[in-house]
């Protein structure tokens, strides 16, 4: 990739850059204004005039060049891949002769927010369609030049066969004829079956796979500008506090420090506003870092200088006491729990989680002949568009926004103030500017998890079946740091996990109560249904220890589908009820025949199993816990399932199953960020611990293939993870864990 250096750019260079010379390619920006710019000059230029674009996602040249516009962010999940094997398919297209061309901050190809696990199944079918169409225009445009009825030709891997003659001709024949025929109707564009797919579904090496491997990959922290100095800010440590002073002379003292520059005041509605502060330019981020000590900055605290989270906790207890507002409710749930044979009632708590991504955000940006570029580890180009547009005084689609890629995100990188916080201080330099975030910065100035207390009261009959079930929860939306508006979870989409979930319960209540945010809340790697699938998986095993019943035929009466009617079929989702059921049932007992679940362990270990249905995939997860004499939790083996309806990157999708354990078991078992005086008390690793190497267990995972519509794979593996751990402590000391993260709770 580039190096983002300027460079002079011939013509020959832009036939270069453009892909038309053979060979699979992953491009970027090697000018400033970026390979749009590029492509258009070469068009008006006539040098492009025979293309074939019969989407904004895809272009033939004359030579049979195959050009994938991919404009979703890359961040290792693998989408790049994923998008490209989806049109290269459809298309009939040779793997070597794509050219990837990344297509940054534009609103011709629709959302490029890479959040919420929707790359693939949001842009399946309009990737499908576009190389499908051009397929179809090839096989017309050869027809009609070979004088043969159109069920004659068949397109395949890059060539026309002539079906009359047995002969075939590369597709760099045809591009130029097809380029002058109308498009057809979608109706009339003949899609693959699944068994005709060639790379759709089967193993295709990661796009970046060597740069992964050699280091050659150009993060956010890795772009490099000519004349470019380095940024850092002393920001408030509590949302909307103000600064009240600091040292210039100081800063301006340190060798290599150029310029010390406040930032805009955080207003009202925070949004993705940066926190305002003050920060230092300098010739290196060294001397940058180092004048920011000498700043000796001062804030005042603002209306949330006094936030503290044992405090808050006590609040959420409160909200949950009083009742809470219902968002979802059948049957007649106190007249069943009245009625009870018995009664279930816990409480569980999850902390404020971080992203913690490896790579910290960073931004670059520059003004060109009075254009701003900007060069960003980002997950929306167009949010950093939106958001940066005010702060300089231009229009947002006259900002070129490149989205390098990124050293893992989670839904930080989705919230750009880091960007404003460069596009300020580039305007003020002019010149280009880098705005680096230390781990420091980036713990304790994020966006967090929601901090968050539920309650479940569970009715048993006289059986020891569920027959009621109230569920009440009290967090801070993460809308309203997002829209600027007061809210909580029940005035939001965010309590939906709870009621998505397929339970046999026939009286159901969920309540939520009222919960202000006092720092900036946003989403993280599955959202929500982090803490509801650890009070709703957790309470399961405990509904399975009164019953004396084991946990898995609990679980499967559950989804069990007893109750029909139209009270089970939720209008958010796409399947009726016990379809959901059946398939989240699937997953669990795959998950419970791979570990062997019911088998005599060691004292001290147990399995413990969960299931949940998020972004549109079912997931299950079991997980062997081992519990030392001293309490310390080990997690050996784990084993996953998920139904995604159909996994067009199988590898991505193992991997991403593996991350989401890894991922899972830092929440549950390390992940707590506190408040105290409105600021965070942690500011690094050693605070905000993640799962080392040593931590993660062995994973296997296995992929369900159905023709059900497709659903995200990056996110919905996390959410039975702690659930599973808790309920595997349970099986193998006996203990409940009911507040995350485990930590030292086994101790003493």
């Amino acid at each position: 990739m580039s190096d983002f250096n300027v460079v002079n750019v011939s013509r020959r260079d832009v036939l270069k850059t453009l892909g038309l010379a053979t060979g699979f390619v992953v491009s970027s920006a090697v000018v400033p204004k970026g390979i749009r710019a590029l492509a258009n000059r070469a068009l008006a230029d006539g040098i492009l005039a025979d293309r074939l674009e019969p989407s904004v996602y895809l272009a033939l040249d004359t030579d049979g060049m195959v050009h994938a516009y991919i404009h979703r962010v890359e961040m290792g999940q693998g989408a790049r891949t994923g998008l490209t094997q989806i049109l290269a398919d459809e298309l009939e297209a040779n793997w070597d002769r794509i050219h990837v061309v990344p297509a940054f901050g534009d609103l011709k190809f629709g959302s490029q927010n890479t959040d919420g696990s929707t790359s693939i199944r949001m842009f399946y079918d309009a990737f499908r369609m576009a190389g499908a169409t051009a397929r179809h225009m090839l096989e017309d445009a050869a027809a009609a030049e070979w004088g043969v009825a159109r069920d004659q030709v068949e397109a395949t891997d890059h060539k026309i066969l002539n079906k009359v003659t047995g002969r075939s001709q590369d597709y760099r024949d045809f591009v130029a004829a097809a380029a002058l025929l109308t498009a057809p109707a979608a109706e009339s564009v003949t899609l693959k079956t699944r068994a005709q797919h060639r790379y759709i579904g089967k193993p295709v090496r990661n796009l970046h796979m060597e740069e992964f491997a050699t280091g050659s990959s150009i993060y956010g922290q890795d772009v490099r500008r000519e004349g470019m100095v380095y940024a850092v800010a002393a920001r408030p440590p509590s949302v909307g506090g103000k600064l009240t002073g600091y040292n210039r002379e100081a800063a301006l003292a340190v060798s290599g420090v150029l310029d010390v520059v406040e930032l805009p005041e955080m207003k009202a509605g925070w949004g993705f506003q940066p926190l305002g502060g003050v920060a230092v330019i300098a010739t290196n981020t060294w001397a940058a870092i180092q004048g920011r000590k000498a700043l000796a900055a001062s804030f005042d605290g603002g209306p949330n200088g006094s936030f503290d989270t044992t405090e808050y906790e006590a609040s959420l207890w409160r909200s949950i006491d009083a009742g809470g507002e219902e968002t979802y409710a059948r049957g007649d749930v106190d007249t069943a729990l009245a009625g009870s044979a018995r009664r279930i009632t816990a409480d569980y708590f999850v902390p404020f989680q971080h992203h913690a991504p490896m790579e910290p955000p960073a931004a670059t940006a520059e003004w060109i002949d009075g254009k701003l570029n900007i060069w960003t580890s980002c997950q929306d180009p167009q949010a950093v568009q939106n958001t940066v547009a005010p702060y300089v005084g231009v229009a947002a689609e006259d900002i070129y926004v490149e989205a390098t890629l990124l050293g893992g995100a989670f839904g930080r990188k989705s919230k750009p103030d880091f960007a404003v916080e460069a596009a300020v201080l580039a305007t003020h330099a002019q010149r280009p500017v880098k705005m680096i975030w230390t781990r420091e910065d980036d713990v304790q100035h994020g966006f967090y998890h929601a901090i968050s207390a539920q309650r479940v009261d569970v009715g048993l009959d006289a059986s020891g079946r569920v027959q009621a079930w109230d569920h009440r929860a009290a967090y801070p939306s993460l809308m309203e740091t997002a829209t600027g508006q007061q809210t909580d979870a029940a005035t939001s989409f965010e309590v939906g996990p709870v009621m998505e979930q397929p339970l046999v319960v026939p009286h159901m209540r969920i309540r939520s109560g009222e919960a202000k945010a006092h720092v900036r809340v946003g989403w993280l790697r599955s959202v929500t249904s982090i803490q509801h699938a650890f009070a709703m998986g957790s309470m399961i095993d405990e509904i399975a220890e009164v019953t004396g019943r084991r946990p898995d035929e609990v679980w499967q009466d559950l989804f069990g589908s007893v109750l029909t009617g139209a009270d089970l079929t939720d209008a958010s989702r796409r399947e009726p009820r016990p379809l959901v059921a059946e398939r989240l049932g699937a997953v669990l007992r795959r998950v419970t025949e791979m570990s062997g679940y019911g088998r005599a362990l060691p004292p001290g270990t147990g399995i413990g199993l969960a299931a949940f249905t998020s972004f549109g995939s079912f997931t299950a997860a079991a997980l062997e816990v081992s519990v030392s004499e001293d309490g310390e939790v080990h997690v050996p083996r784990a084993w996953t399932a998920i139904d995604c309806g159909l996994a067009v990157s199988p590898e991505r999708v193992t991997s991403q199953m593996e991350g989401a354990v890894v991922f899972g078991l830092t929440i549950a078992l390390h992940g707590a960020i506190t408040v105290k005086n409105g600021a965070v008390e942690q500011d690094n690793f050693d605070g905000y611990q993640v799962c080392r190497i040593n931590e993660a267990p062995e994973v296997e995972v296995a992929i369900f293939e159905n023709e059900h519509p497709l659903g995200g794979a990056g996110e919905p593996g996390v959410p039975p993870v702690a659930a599973a751990l808790s309920n595997g402590i349970f099986a193998a000391v006996g203990k409940r864990i009911r507040r995350l993260p485990v930590g030292d709770q086994l101790t003493g």
